[in-house]
């Protein structure tokens, strides 16, 4: 069927469904209802549709079945590839979903399949709990959590794959059902590839006081300031570990003043005192120039993130999973942060791996990298047309860290930050490295519950 016909059919389906909002390519509105994040993508979607309840969501999904009408999902449209949209494709925007239904024991909330991070954060902030979440207010949290969930609570309580214990979805008939045990374990690190997720349930925890902020290193020669860091680090986790209400999140980016090297911190304990007294260990490892530490709350904190962060950018980014940072890794770092890009969207953010989610514990879930480690961003973006001096520049430092020590490499590496075009040959072989000893279990349960791939154009791709 042409563009023309489906949107005539759309149109007319749409008719019995006045609520859904419709923006159609000939809508001013359109261009910016289409942009996801990363403006590289230049695909322009059939139309942008956006549901008001399960209910509008479950009749699209009908109707995109019986017409043969393929379709994304978008909420925060952060997915560094910008997989939220396709050419041609209906886009399903859920932003208008983001209720968020605290259970009465308090353990538990139900959260909305639209709702971005900071959203979430703040709403839990204000009954006095918090579950993990990333660092960046405007990605959407179903999917981050879904796909895996790095971030900065993550030493504490886990990653945010592992906080989801039900979920409601729409299935590929376009009936809303319950997710069982089969069902969840596919959801918990490989996300909308079965269906539509309407709200996850997920853990939350008391959380009444927080303790964060950057630690600025003096950036006058940051590869040796780099390199020293990571000594010191790796030191002092070998010499006392890391207590699990901290996480310690390496950055490089390019701020008002200049080229930085950071450590941004976060204390989500109850003992406030010791928490400074940890910044104050943290600010010791490298020549400082200022720490930021202090109390904060959970949605100051976004605030403050969100002043980072382009709101939007192009470009490409790349990823690795590292066992530790020993100095020949270090200095490959250190010597391509000397010459990154002067760009808001070249950056390097490093997470770590340890606490609840690091082990050979049985989580149930797809997402295969449990060992500790850190997750590498190599971020090759720009906010002034530049992308190509980025990509480049990201290229090299990725490779740089390859050969640095290949032994150090894990076999799997963060599908939400992996750029599976260009980091891999097929689609087979990103799969098996984003998903490991998993891969199979992922197909057999696409097999089982979308045997007609409905849900064809959703990460990751398994053909």
């Amino acid at each position: 069927m042409s563009s023309t016909a489906q949107l005539t059919t759309l149109e007319a389906f749409l008719q019995g469904y006045p609520n859904i909002e419709y923006i159609p390519p000939s809508s001013p509105e359109y261009p910016a209802a289409r942009k996801p994040w990363n403006e590289a993508r230049l695909d322009n979607p059939l139309a942008v549709v956006k549901p008001q309840s399960p209910a509008d969501v479950a009749a699209i999904v009908k109707h995109a079945k019986l017409n043969s009408l393929p379709f994304t999902i978008r909420s925060g449209g952060h997915n560094l590839e910008g997989r939220c949209v396709a050419q041609d494709a209906l886009l399903i925007d859920m932003r208008a979903l983001t209720a968020v239904t605290i259970a009465s024991d308090r353990k538990t909330a139900k959260v909305q399949g639209g709702i971005l991070q900071d959203e979430l954060a703040g709403k839990l902030w204000e009954q006095g709990l918090a579950t993990p979440t990333g660092a960046v207010p405007t990605v959407g949290y179903v999917g981050w959590a879904m796909y895996g969930g790095y971030g900065p609570f993550s030493p504490h309580w886990g990653l945010g794959v592992d906080q989801i214990v039900g979920a409601t979805v729409v299935d590929p008939n376009g009936d809303i059902v319950n997710a069982d045990e089969a069902l969840l374990e596919g959801i918990r690190g490989a996300g909308g590839l079965f269906g539509v997720i309407i709200d996850l349930t997920v853990k939350v925890y008391p959380l009444t006081s927080l303790l964060a902020g950057p630690i600025i290193f003096n950036p006058t020669h940051i590869t040796k300031t780099y390199v020293d860091f990571n000594a010191a680090y790796e030191k002092l986790l070998d010499s006392e570990g890391l207590p699990s209400q901290l996480s310690v999140q390496q950055i490089c980016f390019n701020g008002p003043m200049g080229r930085a090297f950071a450590a941004l911190f976060l204390w989500s304990g109850a003992d406030i005192e010791e928490g400074k007294r940890w910044s104050e260990k943290i600010a010791s490892l490298a020549p400082l120039m200022v720490n930021m530490v202090g109390p904060t709350t959970i949605p100051e904190w976004f605030v403050a993130n969100g002043a980072m962060i382009p709101p939007t950018i192009a470009g490409t980014g790349f990823s690795h999973n590292v066992r530790r940072i020993p100095p020949s890794v270090a200095e490959a770092i250190g010597r391509n942060l000397a010459i990154m890009p002067h760009d808001r969207g070249a950056m390097v953010s490093i997470h770590q791996l340890r606490g609840p989610s690091a082990g050979p514990q049985d989580h149930q879930s797809v997402f295969a990298t449990r060992e500790p480690h850190y997750m590498l961003e190599l971020l090759g973006f720009s906010t002034s047309g530049d992308e190509e001096v980025s990509r480049q520049w990201a290229i090299q430092t990725t490779d740089e860290i390859q050969q640095a020590d290949p032994d150090n490499l894990l076999p799997t590496a963060y599908i939400s930050v992996y750029n599976s075009a260009l980091q891999a040959k097929s689609t087979s072989e990103a799969l098996e490295k984003t998903y490991g000893p998993k891969a199979q279990v992922l197909k057999d349960l696409k097999a089982t519950f979308d045997p007609e791939s409905v849900f064809s154009l959703t990460v990751p791709a398994l053909e």
